[in-house]
């Protein structure tokens, strides 16, 4: 089983890119929560060159409270990232974590269940991606 699923979206802008993918994330419940530039983080600690990559921490509340209430130290595994990348100029990828992939450490049904459900979320952004 894959740790990810993703899309790569053709000409369009990186940040037309992180603006469509905050978006999917919305109708899907989610709110980024952090917003992490890796371009700008390297260049500034290790004076290296990266092409564009954000790393978005989504957060669907309700879901969230429900893994807190099934596994309390949850916290440590939240929120779910989605990535977006810049591959070349106008192709961008767009990946999210397979909270279920990532849940399998975990021997608690209940978060089994829920992660399930994280991931068939997640799983429609990245498919509403691919229609725009």
């Amino acid at each position: 089983m894959g740790y990810y699923f993703s899309t790569e979206l053709k000409n369009i802008t990186f940040e037309e890119a992180i603006s469509k993918t905050k978006e999917a994330l919305k109708e899907e419940g989610f709110g980024v929560l952090t917003e992490i530039d890796m371009k700008t983080t390297l260049k500034q600690k290790l004076d290296v060159d990266i092409l564009s990559y954000k790393i978005l921490g989504a957060c669907n509340p309700s879901m969230a409270y429900q893994a807190l209430q099934a596994e309390n130290k949850i916290g440590t595994m939240l929120p779910c990232n989605v990535i977006v990348q810049e591959i070349k100029e106008g192709n961008i990828e767009i990946a999210a974590v397979d909270p279920a992939a990532s849940m399998q450490a975990i021997k608690n049904d209940d978060l089994v269940l829920i992660a399930k459900k994280v991931r068939a979320k997640l799983e429609q952004v990245i498919q509403n991606l691919n229609n725009v």
